[in-house]
């Protein structure tokens, strides 16, 4: 007779997978419901499926390491600085503080890399056994996007506020090496974001394109070379001579949250819990926090106290709800104020990207927040 599982998770995906690798350190028995990963050897760079690339802060880059499942150059590529451009002269840039340890702001991770090592981490780990639909566990664990279908199950109610946007990932090559840097426009309500991947001397970028639906529908027809020359449009020459170099990838934007994120015997992570703007690039990071913070509360608990018990679970909640509805509200306020195209409003975005770029002490301290800080971690 096979041993009982101590926790579900419904989820393969990256917060699912690095959960099941934390709570099986917990010595417990995980049953992860996902479709069985393919075998392959993570040394080797996994083949590009996926144009979407992650941005992961120092707190993530640590959480992964410490499951030895962090990818390695070309599959993550250091920031080393970060500009932001505005209206009419509205610039910031961004490099890692004085002191700091590390000067990388942030890695930006090719998806399937770090899937395929999250994959063959779980693989070998005696403690998680992949099946195919869910099972009977002390605690279920739902980590299955912002398209969940187990939610209803348990009652949840998922609260949404759509925005009249779309997001457009694609992949480019320019004639001139990224250099670590990260570049940024907030342009007549547009958000274009170019991010540096293929290493840190790599000329490639990640394009995730911010725009309305109807301007999301025309550039998705557009010939490869009139899309290269909208996004060359947007940028000018800061990025080089830039070409499409992958298919387009896009989805709808909205900030999304569940009214409730834990019942007796079960929990919400990740984007079944949450889901903010993409332009402050702090989904993932956000999502991973939630599963370090789950591991603490349950490598926390009380001898007596079972894995299901919902004032345990209501630990995790309280420790992680002020922090996802801090960027919540962050990347909302943002987002309202660089998608009104008035003139008097771009005036105001200008004059406070002036006035936030001469801060000094509150432009340090708002970098090191979006570094992170050192992952809550099990012992």
């Amino acid at each position: 007779m096979s041993k009982p599982f101590d926790v579900c998770i419904r989820g393969g995906g990256v917060v699912g997978r690095t959960l099941a690798l934390l709570l099986a350190r917990e010595r417990l028995h995980v049953a992860l419901v996902a479709r069985p990963a393919p075998a392959g050897n993570p040394a080797e760079p996994a083949v590009p499926q996926d144009v979407r690339a992650y941005a992961l802060n120092s707190a993530s880059r640590q959480l992964l390491a410490s499951l030895r499942t962090w990818p390695e150059a070309p599959a993550a590529t250091p920031v080393l600085e970060m500009r932001v451009w505005g209206d009419d002269g509205g610039r910031l840039d961004f490099a890692a503080p004085q002191g700091s340890t590390d000067p990388a702001l942030a890695w930006i991770v090719d998806v399937p890399a770090l899937e395929q090592q999250l994959a063959e981490a779980v693989r070998y780990q005696p403690q998680i056994e992949t099946v195919e639909a869910p099972v009977k566990a002390a605690l279920t664990v739902i980590c299955e996007g912002q398209k969940s279908t187990s939610r209803n199950e348990f009652g949840v109610q998922w609260i949404i506020k759509p925005y009249p946007q779309k997001a457009i990932a694609a992949r480019l090559q320019s004639d001139v090496a990224h250099r670590g840097v990260a570049r940024q426009w907030f342009h007549n309500g547009e958000i274009l974001a170019l991010l540096p991947i293929g290493g840190a001397d790599g000329n490639s970028v990640a394009l995730v394109w911010s725009v309305s639906v109807e301007r999301a529908a025309a550039l998705e027809k557009l010939k490869p070379e009139e899309f290269s020359a909208a996004v060359q449009t947007v940028c000018g020459a800061e990025a080089g001579c830039l070409q499409l170099a992958s298919s387009l990838s896009s989805w709808p934007l909205a900030l999304s949250r569940a009214e409730r994120w834990v019942g007796p015997g079960w929990a919400l992570a990740g984007d079944a819990a949450h889901a903010v703007h993409p332009l402050a690039g702090q989904g993932l990071n956000l999502g991973l926090a939630d599963a370090a913070g789950l591991a603490a509360v349950i490598h926390g608990r009380e001898y007596w106290r079972g894995l299901g018990d919902e004032k345990l679970l209501r630990r995790y909640e309280r420790s992680r709800k002020a922090e996802v509805a801090a960027m919540g509200a962050v990347t909302d306020g943002l987002h309202g104020l660089f998608a009104q195209t008035d003139v008097r409003w771009q005036a105001l975005r200008n004059w406070g990207m002036k006035g936030f770029a001469r801060s000094g002490p509150l432009k340090e301290w708002v970098t090191r927040q979006a570094m992170g800080s050192s992952p809550q971690r099990p012992g």
